[in-house]
């Protein structure tokens, strides 16, 4: 019991005489520096372009998110009309350019194999460079399936979509198997 009275008191009386939060009325103030969230970070790592992102389009969301939705209910035609004319996509292998068509036949071909397929959605974000160069949309969720031959498994599955007018150009996927 000492040691938590020990303990308790000092954190208490520093509490009691800690008003840097509060005016002299007793309302709370702002003790945040504007300035501070544009001091340059001296970050471990190097790259060309630190803090680059700001809060992308919800309508991006909503393309990649349409997307995702119609190839889970096996309407290929539909999940592949939110899809340049050309797409560079990069799933388990290396990334390639295709049309498309050839996608729509690359997504069919894939999803024929299921018998099930359902998508437990975690989390979205929307980004747009500041020089407004490049828009990506990344989406978080587990993919849960039942194959026709009766093998049922999930993944843990992160799409990275960038946008260019309204039209994912670029897909990239990457999956971890949930055991």
């Amino acid at each position: 019991m000492r040691k938590l009275l020990a303990f308790l008191l000092p954190v208490l009386a520093i509490s009691c005489n800690n008003n840097s939060g509060t005016d002299s009325k007793g309302t709370t103030k702002d003790t945040t520096s504007k300035s501070s969230s544009a001091t340059a970070m001296d970050y471990p790592y190097k790259i060309d372009h630190p803090d680059n992102w700001e809060i992308g389009s919800t309508s991006n969301t909503m393309t990649v998110l349409k997307s995702l939705k119609a190839w889970e209910d096996g309407k290929m035609d539909e999940s592949a009309k939110y899809f340049a004319d050309s797409v560079l996509i990069g799933f388990d292998g290396p990334e390639r350019k295709m049309t498309n068509d050839s996608l729509k036949s690359m997504f069919t071909q894939s999803w024929n194999e299921y018998k099930t397929v359902k998508v437990n959605m975690k989390d979205w974000e929307s980004v747009i460079a500041k020089d407004k160069s490049e828009e990506w949309v990344t989406i978080w969720y587990v993919q849960n399936w039942e194959t026709k031959k009766g093998v049922v498994d999930s993944a843990s599955v992160i799409n990275d979509a960038m946008l260019k007018d309204g039209k994912i150009k670029r897909l990239y996927e990457y999956t971890r198997k949930l055991h």
